[in-house]
This record gives C-alpha cells, sequence and structure tokens, in this order.
C-alpha cells in the first residue's frame, strides 16, 4: 500500500478519534486537512517520498467551497429550517395532541399512537429533530405518564416518532444528501416518502400490539367523552392546516411546478401565516426563530465548509481508491458489500452525527455503489434510514440526550434507553425490508417522474 494511503488511513482514524475531545467538528474537519496537508510536505520534501497533497493542492478548497456555497439546492435549506422552527411555535402541535387525544385516548396505546401520528405530521412539517422530540416531549410525555403509561414506552416513543423528521420529507437531510451525490432532490423527496411512512405505520402497530399485549402499559383513558360532529371538526381543523402546506411544498416540488429552492420559500411563507392565523406571530417568537435558524444553519455550513477542505485532502491521499479497493476486495457478492456499508455506517452512527457521515462517507462509498450497478436513489435512501437509527444509538443517541433535558427527573436515562430498543429493532426490520424490496423507494418516483 502507497504511503500516501496510510496517510489517508491515519487522516480517517484521527477523525474518528478526535471526535470524542468535544471539539467542534468543523474545526476538526478543517484542522485535519491542514495537518495532514503538512504531513504530505514533510513526506515529499524530508523523507522523499511522493504524496500527491501539498498547498498547492489543499488551496483548491478555495474553489470547492464557492462551488459549494452557490449550490441553490442548498439555498433551501434555511427556508426549511426557518419552517420547522416557526412551526414548533405555532401551536398546530397543541391543538393535534388535544384532538387526536380525545379520538383515540378510549383505546389501549391510543394516546401513544396519537403522538405518533403528530410525529409523522411534524416530521413532514418541521423535519427538525431536537424541536420535533422537545415539542412531542413536552406535549405528550405529562399526558401519558398520566394516564399510567410505562416510562420506558412512553419515552421510546417520543424518541423514535420524533426521529422520523429526518427522513420524511422535506428533509435537510436528504437535501444535503441530493447535493453530495448530484441527484435530484425531487427524486430523493419521493424515494423517501413510502421508507418515512413505512416505519411511522410500524411504530403504531407496535403500539397497538404493545396494548393489546400488555395494557398496564399502555391503558386506555378513562372517562372519554362520546365523539360528536364538534370533535370532528376540531379534529379536521387542527389536521387540514399543516396537510395543507406539507401538499403546497412536497407537491410544488412533485409536480414540476416549483423547484425545491422555490418550494422552501413556499413553506416558510406557509409558516408564517399559519403561525399568523393561530395568534403566535409574536416579535419574541420571530426573533427566537431566527436566531435559532441562523444557528442551525451556521453550523450545517461551517461543517460542510471543514468537510469539504478534509474530503479534498483525503481524496489527494488516495483515501476514496483505498475505499474502493476494500469494498470491492471484500468477499461477497455486491448485495453483501452494501450489507458491509450499511453495517459500518449502523456502527459509526454510535459515534458520529449524520451530519458528518453524509458529508464524508456517503460521498466515498457512493461510487463503488454506483459501479456495482445499484440505484443511487436507493441506496441513498436506503443510507439515510440507517443513519436514523443513530439518533437514538447509545452514547451518542442525539433524541435521547433532548428528551432527558426536557423530562421528569425521575425518569432515568437507562429507561430512556430502555425504551427506544425496541423501536431500534423496527427501524432494522425497515431497513431489511427496503434493503430486499427496492420498489418501497423507487415505485414513486418511478410513476412521478418515469426516471430511474
Amino acid at each position: 500500500m502507497p504511503a500516501s494511503e496510510y496517510l489517508a488511513l491515519a487522516m480517517l482514524i484521527a477523525f474518528i478519534g478526535m471526535v470524542f475531545t468535544g471539539i467542534p467538528v468543523a474545526w476538526i474537519l478543517a484542522g485535519l486537512a491542514i495537518l495532514f496537508t503538512a504531513i504530505a510536505i514533510i513526506f515529499n520534501v524530508d523523507f522523499q517520498i511522493p504524496v500527491s497533497v501539498d498547498w498547492a493542492y489543499t488551496s483548491i478548497t478555495i474553489e470547492r467551497v464557492y462551488s459549494v456555497m452557490e449550490s441553490w439546492v442548498l439555498v433551501a435549506l434555511p427556508m426549511f429550517i426557518f419552517m420547522g422552527f416557526l412551526l414548533d411555535k405555532s401551536g398546530i402541535a397543541n391543538q393535534l395532541m388535544t384532538s387526536l387525544a380525545r379520538m383515540f385516548g378510549r383505546i389501549n396505546g391510543g394516546l401513544a399512537i396519537s403522538i405518533a401520528i403528530i410525529g409523522v405530521l411534524l416530521a413532514a412539517t418541521t423535519g427538525i429533530i431536537g424541536a420535533s422530540v422537545v415539542l412531542l416531549a413536552l406535549l405528550g410525555l405529562p399526558i401519558m405518564l398520566k394516564q399510567g403509561y410505562a416510562q420506558s414506552l412512553s419515552t421510546g416513543v417520543v424518541c423514535a416518532v420524533g426521529t422520523l423528521g429526518i427522513l420524511i420529507p422535506p428533509s435537510i437531510m436528504l437535501v444535503l444528501m441530493a447535493d453530495r451525490m448530484t441527484l435530484p432532490v425531487g427524486d430523493l423527496f419521493l424515494g423517501a416518502v413510502f421508507p418515512g411512512l413505512l416505519l411511522g405505520g410500524m411504530y403504531m402497530a407496535y403500539i397497538a400490539i404493545k396494548g393489546v399485549l400488555d395494557p398496564e402499559s399502555a391503558p386506555k383513558v378513562e372517562e372519554q367523552d362520546k365523539i360528536g360532529l364538534r370533535e370532528i371538526y376540531e379534529l379536521a381543523t387542527a389536521i387540514v392546516p399543516p396537510a395543507l402546506l406539507i401538499f403546497a411544498v412536497l407537491g410544488s416540488i412533485f409536480f414540476g411546478v416549483a423547484t425545491p429552492t422555490e418550494a422552501a420559500g413556499v413553506g416558510a411563507a406557509g409558516a408564517l401565516l399559519l403561525t399568523f392565523l393561530k395568534g403566535n406571530l409574536t416579535r419574541d417568537v420571530m426573533r427566537e426563530v431566527i436566531r435559532e435558524t441562523t444557528k442551525t444553519t451556521g453550523f450545517i455550513f461551517a461543517i460542510l465548509i471543514g468537510a469539504t477542505a478534509y474530503s479534498l485532502v483525503l481524496r489527494g491521499l488516495g483515501g476514496d481508491e483505498l475505499i474502493e479497493r476494500t469494498l470491492l476486495g471484500l468477499p461477497f457478492g455486491p448485495m453483501g458489500i452494501i450489507a458491509m456499508i450499511l453495517l459500518t455506517t449502523f456502527i459509526m452512527g454510535f459515534f458520529l452525527d449524520w451530519i458528518e457521515l453524509t458529508l464524508i462517507i456517503l460521498p466515498l462509498v457512493a461510487p463503488v455503489v454506483i459501479s456495482l450497478g445499484f440505484d443511487p436513489i436507493w441506496f441513498t435512501v436506503l443510507f439515510g434510514v440507517c443513519l436514523q437509527t443513530s439518533f437514538l444509538t447509545p452514547p451518542v443517541g442525539f433524541a435521547i440526550f433532548y428528551l432527558k433535558g426536557v423530562a421528569p427527573t425521575d425518569i432515568k436515562a437507562t429507561t430512556i434507553y430502555k425504551g427506544v430498543v425496541p423501536f431500534i429493532a423496527l427501524q432494522l426490520i425497515g431497513l431489511l425490508l427496503i434493503f430486499f424490496f427496492d420498489g418501497i423507494v423507487t415505485w414513486l418516483p418511478q410513476q412521478v417522474y418515469g426516471s430511474l
């Protein structure tokens, strides 16, 4: 193996190791790019070992960053983030919780199913994992615990359903993936619709079965009023506004009326209108939403710039060739190679965030996947479903941390870990279904665009 590939391997190991230091990931990525450029120069000058990386090569980062920043796809990111944070403050979820709890509370597990339905709707409107988990925890967790739900089931439902926003479009993860893979955002959005709904449906089915087999952990709400026209009207008025917003954003993309960037603007404007109609569009709310949008966008783009520099140096050292040779050299068939990529991604998700895996690992393994003849839309969505588990798996399960921060003090972290285990299993079952039945991803884009 050439000396440069040893440096590439050391660069990968250094990144994984430094993640645990607590240093911001953007600084780690950019710093390693500079450090290993310096090491490559030392190899060239002092040890006379030829390595095709020097300061002139690394300076290409400026051009790469410029091409990233001028991408119209990424312009959609801050607007989708703004839409998510604003809808979090709109009061829509609170109204949905009240109406759905009244409708489903009379059956075992009904409250948890209501939380799951709200989570699916939030996923299709907010797409911000932290906001979804916290909002679901504040709205649903106290009600479930008050009605006698088991702490593990209650916390597991909130964590798992809250993570759907990373997959169900419009997802900021899919926007980033589309940019990294040079794929149409609309195709990725369409491809992720059924996998997202599949996972949501599996969660609800598990809750329903749990309610039947273990009614003490998911009891029905006592003293429920009869459902009349008024209750049905209130439920309709709670569901219709977010449903219309979802249709306006995704429908405009799917039917070719608007680009993803334009649709993001439609979503932001629609979120403003809904928040105004709910009477929650105040100066304080706007100040907080704009601040959080700026922070989140800055965080993502800082990592994006660092990852651009890191990936450039890693490729210059032959990292992509090393990974391709390693994967193709595995004693498995093409499906076995995909399985190994997903297994590695799943394990790395225990320690790394989805952003790092999307920006660094996905572009490195994608050429191998495409060379093996697999559909890039299918693989990218499959990769995204695998990344969703990283929010639930310890020790760096961000959904668990978000919930622990707002949960009652008597709920221990071990209880939350116990609660998410069944949902991790469900996610892996969903991953296997998508792995073996690619039509779950590819059928809808084929019907709409006739592509793939």
